[in-house]
Order: structure tokens, then sequence, then C-alpha cells
């Protein structure tokens, strides 16, 4: 489909805002995460499916609805692009307004794109995972070859727990708006709005408080034997979660509330089914593009998605597991993560027991910084220990300090380095950051 420089100039062509009530469209802004399905009674009925994307919704007429049947191939015709507060739009288009009819609210949450949306676009392949009231785990929208005037697509459901071989499984039965309550016959009649339960997961009892994490000692070979498992070193933001009655709060190693600046995984842990937890692992920008860390500062300046990379499990439901062995600590996280769909933004870290020195060198050919050591045998100290150890990658390159500012913080004697680097006959000039130097 041709965008216009404007890209809603299109939706704003085909309405009479003075007699519709359907927001006039502007550019918006945003996390870029969130996903609205609208049932639309118009000349047929039929499921407006819509990702935010670049301060807009993407929009496909899905004709049948959504399908939670991977065999089920529902056609999906692209609309012009919404603007994002259509995505709390209910109610009825007046007769003779483009696409009148009834609208209500049938499902939303949030969507994590698995790849580059623009390129997805172009090559008329989309893939996802959807966390919403309705419609959860993996789908794919897949562009159809053709001449058509239109641009047609399919929705279809990828193979996982989400997944049920009943065709019309997510659209039988008489559905209710999920933010009034009302049927679509109520929301033609404008009945007033009903009473809605808070789809959030009604978790009991006091968060888990945030304890001193365990922190690894820096050692120069990789242990060998079946004693100890081996992980990638991630490069993201150290990060505690407590689930409990107050929600999800997420907290750096050094116990600051980060919850509001990693709004983006706030639904992440809505499918475990516990009341009260407390989880450790690392935030990670969802699309890497250069090193790992710039990715995650990137992503949280601009709202890209995130990923939360689960690798310990410190307590569940009142039960204290950090006296417990690494390896059943390790076994009753894989069990609480067991139902997550696979490439959204909670996911289980990766292990493998024994073969230490293998793994290293494995990780540094595939370009990660390091790996994490563990013995299986041990508890959870809560602090820098031998039973957690850190073998790093080594690069070496030559550069010549040109310059450096001073820091702010105790103990640091510069925030950042300029250097340069000979490349040929050329000099390139790269600041650098402080973090990751040893504190005076």
């Amino acid at each position: 489909m041709a965008k216009s420089p404007d890209r809603l100039a299109n939706y704003n062509a085909k309405r009479d805002f003075e007699t519709t009530a359907e927001p006039r469209g502007q550019i918006g802004s945003g996390a870029g995460q969130g996903f609205v399905v609208q049932k639309h009674d118009a000349t047929r009925l039929h499921y407006d499916f819509r990702l935010e994307w670049e301060g807009v919704l993407l929009s496909w007429a899905v004709t049948k609805g959504p399908s939670p049947d991977p065999s089920e191939k529902r056609l999906a015709v692209r609309t012009e692009d919404h603007p994002l507060d259509y995505g709390g739009f209910e109610g009825t288009i007046p007769k003779g307004q483009y696409g009148g009819g009834t609208v209500m609210l049938w499902d939303r949450g949030t969507w994590m794109p698995q790849g580059d949306v623009a390129k997805g676009l172009k090559d008329g392949k989309l893939k996802f995972t959807l966390q919403g009231q309705q419609m959860q785990g993996g789908w794919t929208l897949v562009r159809m070859r053709g001449q058509e005037k239109r641009e047609n697509w399919l929705l279809i459901k990828e193979r996982d727990d989400y997944a049920r071989d009943v065709p019309d499984g997510l659209t039988k039965g008489t559905a209710r708006s999920i933010t009034t309550g009302r049927t679509m016959a109520e929301i033609a009649k404008d009945a007033p709005a009903k009473d809605v339960a808070d789809p959030q997961p009604k978790r009991k009892g006091k968060n888990p408080s945030f304890v001193k994490p365990q922190l690894a000692t820096l050692v120069s070979d990789a242990p060998e034997g079946e004693d100890w498992m081996h992980e990638t070193k991630f490069d993201g933001y150290r990060c505690l979660v407590s689930l409990g009655k107050g929600g999800a709060r997420l907290y750096t190693r050094s116990g600051k509330d980060w919850t509001d600046k990693f709004n983006g995984l706030g639904h992440a842990f809505d499918p475990l089914p516990c009341d009260r937890a407390l989880l450790d692992g690392e935030v990670m920008a969802a699309k890497i593009n250069g090193s790992a860390f710039s990715s995650l500062q990137k992503a949280l300046k601009e709202g890209h998605p995130l990923v939360f990379y689960a690798f310990d499990l410190l307590s569940l439901d009142g039960d204290d597991f950090r006296s417990d062995a690494q390896k059943d600590r390790r076994a009753r996280l894989a069990k609480l993560l067991s139902g997550v769909p696979a490439g959204g933004p909670l996911r289980l870290s990766e292990h493998v027991v024994g073969h230490g020195p293998e793994v290293f060198d494995r990780a540094c050919k595939a370009g990660a910084e390091g790996i994490i050591s563990k013995r299986i045998d041990a508890p959870y100290s809560g602090r820098r220990s031998k039973s957690w150890l850190k073998v790093k990658c080594t690069r070496r390159q030559e550069f010549v300090i040109i310059g450096y500012s001073p820091s702010d913080k105790k103990g640091r004697a510069f925030a950042s380095l300029l250097l340069g680097s000979h490349e040929g006959v050329s000099c390139a000039i790269k600041a650098v950051s402080a973090r990751g130097f040893p504190k005076r």
C-alpha cells in the first residue's frame, strides 16, 4: 500500500469529523508496543486488527476474525493507517460515513515484533508475539501474491501453548467490550457502560522485599567439571523482579525502583501462575544493533521493546529458596516459566552443565561478552563470591588518549574518555564511557 507523506492523510480524507465521533488523525508518539482489535459491524462484520508503530496504528480488516487454530489462515485486508487515539474508540459510526456501523473494543494489549518491522512490511512477512486478553502468543501476517487493488494478507496463529484446534475459538459466543462490558447491540443503543473486571492477574500477598543480588568474581579461565553450569554473560541491566498484589516491581542491582523506566515490561510477568515471587535476571533490548548495552540505552530512550532474561528464582509464594542449591532453584524457575510463550518479553536464559572451556570458546567466537559460571550445588549468597564466576572474552586494540571529561560520581576519576585509533593513514576518534572501569 502506497503511503502518503502524511501517513494519516488518507484516514482524514475519508471522514467528516463534524459528523463522526472518530478521532481526527494526527501522528502520535509512544512506546510503540500496543495493539488493539475492534469488532466492527459495518457492511460486513469483521475485526480490525491494529499494531502501534511509528506513531500510527497499522491496520488490517480480518474478515472472519482471528483464529487460535494454526491451520486456519484468516484473510486480513490492509487498510489505511489509523491514529493512536483510535485505539480507544468504541461507539457507532453514522450511516453514510466511511465504515458506518457499530465498533466494539474487543481486545488490546502489547505486541513484540520478531525482527525488523519495516523490512517485514516490505517483504510481506511480519512475525510477532501478542499479550492481550483474547489474542496471545506467536502470530504471523503474510502478504498474499497477486495484483489486486487491495493489499491482502493472511493472519496465522503459530503453534505454541496458546494455540487451539478450534477455528472460531476466539470469536464464537456473545462478545462483550473489554472496557465497557457491553454487547454490540448495547453499544448500538448507546447503553451505559458496565463494571468490567480488571484483566490483570489478582495476585495475593505483599510483594517480596528487595534483596542484595549475588555477584560474580572475575577469573581468567572457565572452570571445568560437571559441578558447574554456564550461561552467556548479558550486557544489559541487572534486575530483580518482585511480584505480588502490588503488581510487578523492577529493581536495579543497587535497589533502585526502576519499574517506570522499564514500563515496557510491566505486563511481561502476567502469565506466571503465582501470587508472589522474586526473580533475578537481566533487562535487554529486544533488538540488538551494535553493542547490546548501547542498544538497551537507545531502547529505553526511544521506547523500543525490552526483554527480561530470567536466570534465578529466589522465592515463590512465601517459600524462600536462597539456601537451596543452584540446580534446584533453576529447576523451579524453569517450571514457573514453562507456559510463557517463546519469543515474548519474558524469557528463560539458556545454560549448559559442564564443558566450561568449550562453552566459553563458543561464546567468544559468537561475539558474546563472556560467560557466567555457577556452581550447581551452591546457595544464593547475595554478595560477590566464587560460587559465581565471570569469564570475559578479551578483545585488544591500541588507542591514543586524547582527552577526558570529569565525573561527578564519587570514586570515579572521569566520566568518559576521548580515544583515537590509527586506521591506515586516517585517525578514528571515539568517545568511551567510564562504565565498566573499576572504581578507585
